[in-house]
């Protein structure tokens, strides 16, 4: 449950402008979901500041979880929200990025998400055994990012033929590139930021859904299998327990490490209440942003446990990665 301030306790407040800051590009699933946070969040906060959004895209979001664990005050000012990438950036990435965030402040999240590992509908894959039999380009933003770690991974469990194509700044520039005909597809796109950042694609049936990385199929997408279907091995099995892990806190936020307890607690029940706030539920309506919150001391208690993976499992998938 939220620590609640203790009655005759000075209550804490922030009354200087708190910024939430995007590790991708503006337009992107991210930016979306956090400025809709942004515009109610602070009605929640005691002190009632302004609330703002500043993208801080690079390195697949690793810049932008460096900053908060380095840099950003500690004061309740600093907000950062992530893909998922950089949750498990510092278990499974060749190199030190510099945070463990397992130490963040976790504020809460705001769905749970599967990915989507979707191809160009008029490209030759339509089912995840087309791309056993011929290669399939897919856009990637930067190591560490879900779209470069995930084709890695399907190709070593499934025997897929991926190629990735990296660098691209953000996801804009993927639905760009794929829109082009510079790549087939991407592998993989979370679920919650296709349906704000490219509606119509699946609405109009534009891509083709070949796999879920997910840990059961979804009702919305019916014939697509789960990942973790398609494996028999135990030890596959753990390696794509720990990859989708992140997913079961998709959209969080967190505050640096190292806050004072009644800052953390503030901001926690502040994400709470605005999860509640009606004006926020008729705007995500509105987006067609999927709403299943997480609180922030569960939140936590997942991230550690993601943390908490044995050893064999988290050096298999640094192996699988590393350059």
């Amino acid at each position: 449950m939220l620590g609640w301030a203790q009655p005759g306790k000075a209550q804490a407040t922030i009354d200087r402008p708190v910024t939430i800051y995007v590790a991708g590009t503006a337009g992107g699933g991210i930016d979306l979901y956090a400025r809709l946070v942004a515009r109610h969040m602070g009605r929640h906060i005691p002190g009632k500041p302004t609330v703002t959004v500043q993208v801080m895209p690079g390195a697949g979001g690793i810049r932008a979880a460096n900053y908060l664990a380095e840099q950003a005050p500690r004061d309740g000012t600093a907000i950062t929200t992530f893909a998922n990438g950089p949750i498990l950036e510092p278990l499974i990435g060749a190199r030190n990025p510099g945070y463990d965030m397992s130490s963040f402040t976790w504020i809460g999240a705001i769905t749970k998400d599967i990915g989507l590992c979707i191809s160009w509908g008029p490209t030759p894959f339509k089912t995840i055994d087309d791309v056993k039999t011929q290669q399939m380009i897919v856009a990637g933003t930067g190591a560490g990012s879900e779209t470069d770690t995930w084709p890695i991974v399907l190709n070593d469990v499934l025997g897929t033929k991926f190629k990735l194509v990296t660098g691209y700044v953000g996801s804009q520039e993927t639905i760009l590139a794929i829109e082009r005909g510079e790549a087939h597809g991407r592998c993989v796109f979370s679920q919650s930021a296709l349906k704000i950042a490219k509606p119509d694609w699946l609405r109009d049936k534009k891509i083709n859904v070949l796999v879920l990385t997910a840990l059961e199929k979804s009702a919305e997408f019916p014939g697509v299998p789960a990942v973790v279907d398609l494996v028999t091995k135990q030890e596959d099995r753990q390696l794509l327990e720990l990859m989708v892990g992140p997913s079961a806190m998709a959209r969080p936020f967190a505050a640096p490490p190292g806050m004072p307890a009644d800052k953390a607690a503030l901001l926690r029940r502040a994400f709470a209440a605005t999860m509640q706030d009606g004006e926020f539920h008729a705007e995500a309506a509105r987006m067609k942003a999927d709403l299943a919150p997480t609180m922030g001391e569960d939140v936590q208690k997942l991230v550690a446990r993601i943390y908490a993976t044995p050893r064999p499992v988290v050096e298999r998938v640094k192996k699988l990665l590393a350059p």
